[in-house]
């Protein structure tokens, strides 16, 4: 029973005072560069003194170092950057006032010119990585064929850039999600950004024009693996019983957030896989836009020396080396892509075809049939027209292929 007066007062106590706030809660700052930051109370003076903090003692120097009890709203904070790196200053409270607000976010960088840079080399990126995708819809669009483009990687694709889809407007514009992440992260940001939503969704939204195509292009007898089918059962099967379980709070939608990330991480390591060994079982890359590469090789390259320059930049190399997903799933795609174009320079530059002798893939039209029966009489310097298959009973149709080469 005597606690009840205390809960009563701490109650009101809370309630009377108000709450702390800070002008901003983001600052960037070079080297010696000075910034104010106007501290307000909501209930005037303050009832206790409160102290000034901050994560580290090297990268940010401020003062005063306490807001002295009884003075009156507002109070200026001077910091100033010492050396490269993040830090956070808050004020620690106590039952009587809420500081929960009272907190800035201070990074400080080495040169301004080096963040201009990044913030470029940045957008260089983003447009690589966007227009990557139409260089394999022009080629199946132009040769009216997906053959030698491998169908479970187009459908792991899908499906790995719906989920980020998934996470990236799920954190962005659910409020309630979003709450969740602030309140195991009360000092953090969204870690999702307006541009990360545009890519994802065109990603997905191009991603599902090339399945598309997939079904109403000839492409050779191919069909989804028994792997890939695997694969996409068991990540269906994780997805549902993940959507289900926070109906029932036993866990949260943040997470349900999480392990679709998780899946789409899972599937950018697997997804070049199935095209690679397509690749080399058919002695060819004929069918796999090689413009896609050389685009996604360029973003992931891009993408990776922004990483270093900001690294350098904040002296924050532990997010390279002390949190390495990132920047690993990076340089995997990029390995991937230098295979690729291993395999398209240099591997299979002068593919080796077994021609189908008697067949096509196409209907002859009685026209074609009467031209073959003349040919003894009209030689025809042209080269075979016959289909070819591959290792892997894929079929190209040469006659195809040249028409469109000579559109």
């Amino acid at each position: 029973m005597k606690l009840l007066p205390f809960c009563i007062l701490t109650l009101f106590g809370v309630a009377a005072n108000g709450e702390i706030t800070f002008s901003s809660q983001d600052v960037e700052l070079v080297i010696n560069e000075t910034y104010t930051i106007v501290v307000q109370s909501s209930q005037g003076e303050l009832p206790v003194n409160l102290n000034i903090t901050s994560n580290h003692t090297d990268i940010v120097s401020f003062t005063p170092h306490y807001l002295s009890a009884n003075s009156s709203p507002p109070w200026n904070i001077i910091a100033t950057g010492l050396n490269p790196g993040h830090d956070v200053i808050s004020l620690v409270g106590n039952s009587q006032i809420d500081v929960s607000k009272a907190f800035i976010r201070v990074t400080v960088e080495r040169s301004k010119e080096l963040a201009t840079v990044s913030v470029v080399v940045g957008w260089i990126y983003f447009v690589a990585w966007s227009v990557s995708f139409y260089p394999q819809i022009y080629e199946n669009w132009r040769r009216k064929s997906v053959v030698g483009l491998n169908i479970d990687f187009v459908a792991l694709n899908l499906i790995g850039f719906a989920l980020y889809s998934v996470f990236n407007c799920g954190l962005y514009w659910i409020p309630s999600v979003e709450a969740e992440y602030f309140e195991k992260n009360p000092k953090g940001l969204n870690p999702v950004q307006l541009n990360d939503i545009v890519f994802s969704l065109h990603a997905a939204f191009i991603t599902a024009c090339t399945l598309i195509q997939v079904f109403i292009y000839e492409r050779g007898g191919q069909r989804l693996s028994k792997v890939a089918g695997l694969l996409v059962t068991i990540f269906a099967i994780i997805i549902i019983i993940s959507f289900i379980l926070p109906f029932f709070n036993i866990m949260g939608w943040l997470n349900f957030l999480y392990i679709c990330s998780y899946i789409k991480l899972t599937i950018t390591l697997i997804k070049y896989i199935p095209q690679a060994v397509m690749n080399y079982k058919r002695k060819s890359t004929i069918g796999w836009s090689i413009g896609n590469v050389v685009l996604d090789f360029t973003g992931g390259i891009l993408s990776m020396l922004q990483m270093i320059i900001n690294a350098d930049n904040y002296n924050d190399w532990a997010s390279i080396f002390g949190d390495p997903t990132k920047f690993g799933l990076g340089l995997f795609s990029v390995l991937f892509d230098i295979f690729f174009l291993i395999q398209h320079y240099i591997l299979y530059r002068r593919p080796m075809y077994l021609e189908i002798p008697g067949e096509n893939v196409i209907n002859v039209s009685q026209s074609d049939s009467v031209e073959s029966e003349n040919r003894d009489e009209e030689p025809d310097e042209r080269p075979s027209a016959r289909p070819v298959v591959f290792s892997d009973n894929s079929v190209y149709d040469t006659r195809t292929e040249r028409e469109n080469l000579l559109q």
